[in-house]
């Protein structure tokens, strides 16, 4: 009789961890609207800072030796002022106390 009891509280002891740790594993599902719209989002913002950056190299000068707060070139436009292309691909312009200098390659 103590043998079924033992038994019967095993199961049931396992059965319970089974349910909790599967519960626990279970991640929120994004919807599909929601991953297209992401995914969207980031190609667009690609395709923009690639244009932009094509555009720049072709019709500005690049700023030599110095670099952008995060790290990216630093173009001069036709203006005399200083610009660099975020990842959205807009035109962030700068001061020159925001420009640094270009540390020097490692050879």
């Amino acid at each position: 009789m103590k043998r079924k009891y033992l038994f019967g509280g095993l199961a049931l002891a396992f059965l319970s961890t089974l349910a909790l740790t599967s519960n626990a594993q279970e991640k929120k599902k994004e919807s599909v609207g929601q991953v297209i719209s992401k995914t969207a989002t980031k190609v667009g913002n690609k395709t923009a800072e690639v244009a932009v950056k094509g555009t720049a190299k072709v019709a500005d000068q690049t700023y030599k030796g110095k670099m952008a707060p995060d790290g990216s070139d630093v173009y001069i436009n036709g203006k005399n002022k200083k610009y660099y292309i975020n990842k959205k691909g807009a035109k962030i312009y700068l001061k020159e106390s925001q420009i640094k200098t270009r540390p020097a390659k490692k050879d």
